[in-house]
């Protein structure tokens, strides 16, 4: 009897929070029920590199669908603005830009639900991603690039749903071009050439209910990239606190997430032990999602 209540608790658990997002970049493996439809807003702050002024605010737009019980797709549209002064590095920052918002990119997503976390030791989803983006996150000036990501998401019910670990890890291939940038200092390096990057990505973290619908979260993200000129580009390891309020039609979370230690390509004057060419100090992480 009591592992019936104890698996009611969980099941129940598992529906409240299918298609949140507790974390700041970690997912679940909850898929959305079949015929469910959400819509979520996610915006990103990303500051400081150590020099000079960087802060640049990245969003995008997702309409979620819940195919069938295991299967959910979505569709995004990215936007960014971006203030940068004071840094130019060979490469990657050909120098001054600034601009409030603009249209930067789309994706596709699709996420399988191989083993539910309510029903099995643990929870598994196979996850699919493509990315179009015509802009730079880092640098805002235009770069056309292509990305296809696969990867995992696992998740973990104890005490009854209390508490929620979750882990994920991906592997990202991207072919990307910038365009010809004019009035550059001859010798500046701003290669047009076609690169091709892979980045892998391993994330895990803890959620706490410490009352109903409200839940506190910790993560941690470790992440390297490999490009064709230079092998490997950037290592980084972010972690930070989230807090999460779930409701019956609409949930919020807000995430910090703090750069810990880095390495790779660096600038000239750049601090030690850090990744601050494509990765900063800071990223703040808002998120609301309506359930329709």
């Amino acid at each position: 009897m009591r592992e019936m209540v104890c698996i009611c608790l969980v099941i129940l658990a598992m529906n409240a929070l299918a298609g949140e997002d507790l974390f700041g970049h970690l997912k679940l493996a909850e898929p959305l029920p079949q015929g469910a439809w959400e819509v979520y807003q996610v915006a990103t702050q990303r500051r400081d590199k150590g020099t000079g002024q960087y802060t640049a605010i990245n969003t995008i737009s997702e309409f979620e669908y819940g195919t069938t019980d295991r299967l959910t797709l979505s569709f995004g549209l990215a936007g960014q603005g971006i203030e940068t002064s004071g840094l130019r590095v060979d490469g990657y920052l050909p120098g001054d830009n600034e601009y409030g918002f603009k249209s930067s990119g789309v994706e596709l997503n699709l996420a399988y639900n191989i083993l539910a976390p309510a029903r099995d030791a643990m929870g598994l989803s196979y996850v699919i991603r493509l990315e179009k983006l015509w802009l730079d996150p880092h640098s805002g000036f235009d770069k056309d690039s292509l990305s296809l990501t696969t990867g995992v998401n696992l998740q973990k019910y104890v005490f009854e749903g209390q508490l929620i670990w979750a882990g994920n890890l991906a592997l990202e291939a991207t072919k990307a071009t910038r365009r010809e940038l004019e009035g550059l200092p001859d010798d500046f390096e701003w290669p047009t050439f076609a690169e091709v990057e892979l980045e892998f990505t391993a994330r895990t973290g803890m959620s706490y209910r410490f009352v109903p619908k409200w839940f506190l979260s910790i993560e941690g993200e470790f992440q390297q990239e490999y490009e064709t000129e230079v092998n490997l580009e950037r290592e980084s390891i972010f972690v930070g606190p989230s807090v999460h309020y779930g409701g019956k039609n609409m949930w919020f979370t807000f995430s910090y997430l703090g750069q810990v230690s880095g390495r790779g390509e660096t600038y000239d004057g750049q601090p030690d032990g850090y990744h601050l060419i494509e990765k900063t100090k800071h990223e703040l992480i808002a998120k609301i999602g309506i359930n329709l």
